[in-house]
C-alpha cells in the first residue's frame, strides 16, 4: 500500500500509469465549509441510498441525494435515480469547482456518511450515463476520510486522506483502469458529505 504525499498539487497526478487524478486540497477556508455542511446537511432531500446485489433489494444507511440541470434519469447498482432541481448552495459550489478545475459539469451526486462506519467498497464509476472518460470532481465536507485507488489489473493501491473542504477530480481512463473506494473506520465518529459533480450524456 501506498500513502499518497498529501502536499496538495493540482498538477500533480495522484495515479502513476492508467488514469488522471488531481488533489487540489482545501477549496474553501473552515469558516465557509463549515457553513456549506451545515446547510447541505439540512436542506438538501437525503434519502437511503438503494441497491439490488446478487437479485437482493437492499437499503443502505449512507443517505444520497441528486440533483441536475434537467430531471436526468440515472442508473447505478440497479437502481433508477430521477434528479431534482439544483439547490442554491449546489451552484454555488459548482461554479467555484468549475472555475479551479477548467472543466464543466451538469449534475452532482451527493452522499452522507454519518460516521467512519459506513463507506464505499471498491467500484468504479462507469455508467453508461456518464460521458465516457469524463471529470468527475469529488468535494469533501465534514469528517477527514481515507480514501483509495486500487488498479484492476496489477491491485496496486495508492491512499490519501480527503480533507474538510477538499476537492479531488477523477478523469480521462480512470475509471476504465482503477477502482476506488471509502474504506470504512472506527476512528471517525463525525458525519462528512461528499459532492460528486459528474456530466451526463444521453447521446451514448
Amino acid at each position: 500500500m501506498e500513502l499518497f504525499d498529501q502536499d496538495s498539487n493540482p498538477n500533480n497526478n495522484i495515479l502513476p500509469y492508467g488514469g488522471t487524478v488531481y488533489y487540489y486540497g482545501k477549496l474553501f477556508p473552515k469558516i465557509e465549509a463549515d457553513n456549506f455542511f451545515q446547510i447541505l446537511l439540512d436542506e438538501l432531500l437525503w434519502q437511503q441510498d438503494q441497491a439490488v446485489i446478487f437479485g437482493k433489494h437492499i437499503y443502505t444507511k449512507r443517505k444520497v441525494a441528486w440533483y441536475a440541470d434537467q430531471p436526468f434519469t440515472y442508473t447505478y447498482s440497479g437502481i433508477e435515480k430521477t434528479a431534482m432541481p439544483w439547490h442554491p448552495q449546489l451552484l454555488q459550489i459548482k461554479a467555484y469547482v468549475e472555475a479551479e478545475t477548467k472543466e464543466t459539469f451538469n449534475s452532482c451526486l451527493c452522499n452522507l456518511y454519518h460516521n467512519g462506519t459506513e463507506g464505499m467498497a471498491w467500484h468504479s464509476d462507469a455508467e453508461k450515463d456518464l460521458k465516457k472518460h469524463g471529470a468527475i470532481a469529488s468535494l469533501t465536507l465534514g469528517a477527514q476520510r481515507k480514501f483509495g485507488f486500487k488498479h484492476k489489473t496489477t491491485k496496486e493501491t495508492i491512499y490519501l486522506y480527503l480533507e474538510h473542504g477538499s476537492l479531488l477530480i477523477m478523469k480521462d481512463d480512470t475509471q476504465d483502469n482503477w477502482l476506488h473506494r471509502l474504506p470504512p473506520t472506527l476512528k471517525v465518529s463525525l458525519p462528512r458529505i461528499n459532492l460528486t459533480f459528474r456530466k451526463i450524456d444521453k447521446s451514448s
